[in-house]
């Protein structure tokens, strides 16, 4: 059976497949061409990550397909219920990025709340001739113990979250519509522990009480999770960090609450237009970025890579 990870595929989870007799395929195909090499070759499983679209056409159009994969948590790029509609196999791994995906979320807040994103543009510049200066203006940096910080969207990675927030000292609170409790297992050393129960409340106390918001839902289809009205009800100095999907948080009025001051700084690892975020994003000195690499740690594709085989052989009674 051949397989076509169009998106990549870690070497573990090639080796793993390999093993069982399927052939591998990672080139990248261009979408408009998906649909041809997709028939010409007889792809059984296509896994993909964020870019490829996996959408009805495709799926009419390539009789092949039985398994269609992808490499991480949210499906919003393949269409999902009409895929198994027609009997095929839609798989994820929901899990195997939520540690990497979490830590991105405090490496974006430390950054921030030290001035990172600006000192490390300046500082290679200036720093030979303006350091006290420099100094001077990062001087009101601020920690994250004993902040509080709201976490909107309490699934795996929402709750990742909140473990390192509870380790680092933050008073954690959260809003999801789909989970009313979340019990978070803090581990330490010699295999104690602690587990601290986290109820969710509106959307609206989180918004208000937060110096620190995080968000981890789905693409919305509605407008903006995020957009002006609710950067109006939330404290002024608070930071947000948006490691989900772009188009859940307005990135307009994020630069007109930036500019104001009403937020401090942002962290952001998605886009609107991905791959093309808008220039005032980038250029923005307030605004810690990364090119969507939550998930691009060498632990978790490994992970991903050796999940996604597991359920493809199970799948396929190869064993």
């Amino acid at each position: 059976m051949k397989i076509l990870a169009n998106d990549g595929l870690d070497q573990s989870g090639i080796d793993a497949l390999t093993e069982k007799g399927f052939e591998v395929i990672t080139t990248k195909v261009p979408q408009e061409l998906l649909v041809d090499y997709i028939n010409e070759n007889n792809i059984r499983t296509v896994l993909v990550r964020s870019a490829t679209q996996i959408r009805k056409p495709l799926i009419d159009a390539c009789p092949s397909i039985e398994i269609i994969g992808r490499g991480g948590v949210g499906m919003d790029n393949i269409d999902v219920d009409y895929a198994r509609s027609k009997n095929i196999h839609v798989i994820n791994t929901p899990s195997a990025s939520s540690e990497s995906v979490a830590e991105l979320v405090f490496a974006h807040l430390f950054s921030g709340a030290r001035f990172l994103p600006d000192s490390n543009r300046k500082m290679p510049v200036v720093g030979d001739s303006e350091f006290a200066k420099l100094k001077k203006s990062y001087e009101k940096g601020i920690e994250l113990r004993g902040k509080t910080i709201g976490i909107i969207g309490m699934g795996r990675i929402g709750q990742e979250v909140a473990r390192i927030a509870l380790g680092l000292g933050m008073r954690v609170i959260a809003a999801d519509n789909n989970v009313g409790r979340a019990s978070i297992k803090v581990k330490f050393y010699n295999n104690q522990f602690i587990n601290v129960d986290i109820e969710t409340e509106p959307l609206e106390g989180v918004l208000r009480h937060a110096d620190f918001i995080t968000l981890h839902v789905p693409a919305q289809k509605d407008g903006y999770m995020i957009g002006e009205k609710e950067f109006a009800m939330m404290k002024d100095g608070v930071a947000v960090v948006n490691c989900s999907r772009g188009g859940v948080i307005d990135e307009e009025a994020l630069i007109s609450a930036l500019d104001s001051g009403k937020v401090a700084f942002a962290g952001l690892d998605v886009f609107i237009n991905e791959p093309t975020p808008s220039k005032q994003i980038l250029n923005h000195p307030k605004i810690s970025l990364t090119p969507h690499t939550g998930a691009s740690t060498i632990e978790a594709q490994d992970r991903i890579g050796l999940s996604l085989a597991e359920q493809i052989c199970s799948i396929l009674q190869v064993y």
